[in-house]
């Protein structure tokens, strides 16, 4: 590290956002923390960045993540936005607790967000301290990592680091800072603050720049049909089919973000926020965790509708940029936001044959699908272990595995499975197959979650290690999996989740 407390520079962060101008990013300086120490140090994500060797698990390295240096080339900086937080819009936000360092080019040659989270004031804080306990910053960790390998588009962790010094929320808990890699921090959210807090001033940069930085392919290919096409229409219709795809992929294993504002969805269709989410065990589409959703307004079989109407909240935005005749520019915008069902039923219906083991699913498959549903919420059965138990008969290894240990299917759910079986009786071995591939053995469950939490909280980070390993390879039986795919018992069950803000 040099005199000047930056790290010398192995590569160079990049700032294409932040050359934007101050009005998108305010340069913002880190913290620094009292006695820094690792948490967890992601290898596997540091190779996919082609992380500099110097930089990966360093004294060095600790330091600047921390927030008590700073690499050479990086220009820490907070970024605004706007959003709609249960239906209410606050016209600006930005980023309280978080600092974009720069991008930095992987190994494709796309840009990443490289952000410190938890690092301090800024000036979004909003009178906030800017800083995270370490609970947040343990289940983002192993909630995005476990939904990577899930095979979600979702934000990363390269990073969790102590901080020794305290947090103040409901009580006094140790603070943490997690480094969060995204390809990119813009959100609706971002969208609306120039629209709707700017009047539009600043927004067609925005937009230009979020459409070449995430669809230039797409955009260059409406181009060459339509050389008048705009970069608000493009980036309409590519965000509605990413967020239709992501939705799908979460009501697929029983992901329940918990906080859909706005200001919660990337432009680049990733997950991202992981506050108050969790997964489902017993399954109920009225399934709600966060103790700030009341009124069940993000319900897990909500998220769908939520999404469109989120979508609907950024077409209104772009309105004006999308064509200069305002009857043509509603037009187009209400075609790409009403082809959203549409969008999200042709990736959920894929992913629910894939699920169920059939070739493709039929129009006449509906009532079987709802049934089994149905079934499931009536008996209260376990989400995951039930979608694992018809993998198993499938595959007919049901004596080879441990899912008899774990579930017990009711007899509702029996009957319904011959139902079921005969369906599947002209699939072949391959769709069988397949069901192993996207019904997991294990999720990251909340109490699992929870237990590292708590050891993390006493600076104990084995658990942590141990989980995260684990659901590296979700599909896969392994030893051990009594524990790890097991539901938990009652007085292991976690009820309410909290955002730790």
């Amino acid at each position: 590290m040099s005199v000047d407390g930056t790290l010398n520079q192995p590569a160079d962060f990049e700032h294409s956002y932040s050359e934007l101008g101050q009005s998108y990013v305010v340069p913002t300086s880190a913290t620094p923390v009292s006695s820094p120490r690792w948490i967890a140090w992601n290898t596997a994500l540091a190779q996919e960045l082609q992380w500099p060797q110097p930089w990966s698990h360093s004294d060095e390295a600790l330091a600047a993540l921390a927030g008590n240096g700073q690499f050479e080339s990086s220009r820490p900086g907070a970024s605004v936005y706007a959003g709609h937080q249960f239906g209410s819009f606050n016209p600006q936000l930005g980023d309280g607790r978080a600092l974009l360092l720069g991008e930095w080019r992987n190994s494709q040659g796309g840009l990443c967000d490289i952000q410190l989270k938890g690092a301090g004031p800024t000036p979004y804080s909003r009178g906030g301290d800017g800083r995270s306990p370490v609970g947040p910053v343990v289940r983002e960790y192993l909630m995005s990592e476990a939904m990577h390998a899930l095979g979600v588009p979702t934000s990363r962790a390269l990073a969790a680091i102590a901080t020794g010094d305290p947090v103040y929320r409901q009580q006094r808990e140790p603070g943490a800072v997690l480094t969060r890699v995204a390809s990119s921090h813009l959100r609706i959210g971002t969208v609306q603050f120039f629209a709707m807090t700017r009047r539009g001033e600043g927004l067609d940069e925005l937009v230009t720049y979020a459409t070449e930085r995430h669809y230039k392919a797409a955009l260059d290919t409406a181009r060459a049909q339509d050389p008048k096409i705009t970069c608000a229409q493009v980036l309409l219709d590519e965000v509605s089919k990413a967020l239709a795809a992501l939705v799908a992929r979460w009501q697929g294993i029983g992901f329940i973000h918990g906080v859909l504002n706005t200001d919660n969805m990337l432009l680049c269709g990733q997950t991202v926020d992981y506050g108050p989410c969790a997964f489902m065990d017993r399954f109920s589409a009225g399934r709600v965790f966060s103790s700030i959703d009341s009124g069940g307004r993000y319900a897990f079989g909500n998220q769908p509708g939520i999404v469109h109407w989120n979508l609907s909240v950024l077409a209104q935005c772009l309105l004006p940029l999308i064509h200069t005749d305002e009857h043509t520019a509603l037009s187009l915008a209400q075609g790409s936001v009403d082809r959203f069902p549409e969008r999200f039923s042709a990736v959920y219906a894929a992913l629910l044959a894939a699920k169920f083991g059939l070739e493709a699913m039929r129009e006449d498959d509906k009532p079987l699908i709802e049934q089994f549903f149905q079934q499931l919420e009536q008996d209260d059965l376990d989400f995951t272990l039930a979608f694992r138990w018809l993998t198993e008969v499938a595959n007919e290894t049901t004596g080879a595995s441990p899912i008899t240990e774990l579930f017990n299917p009711s007899d509702g759910l029996r009957d319904w499975s011959d139902q079921w079986s005969q369906r599947r009786q002209a699939s072949s071995t391959e769709s069988a197959a397949r069901m192993q591939g996207v019904n997991p053995v294990v999720v990251p469950r909340n109490h699992l979650v929870a237990q590292a939490i708590d050891a993390a909280e006493n600076e104990d980070y084995g658990r942590l290690k141990v989980l995260n390993d684990r659901w590296r390879s979700p599909f896969t039986w392994l030893a051990g999996d009594l524990e790890f795919a097991a539901p938990p018992t009652a007085d292991e069950e976690i009820h309410r989740t909290f955002c730790g803000t």
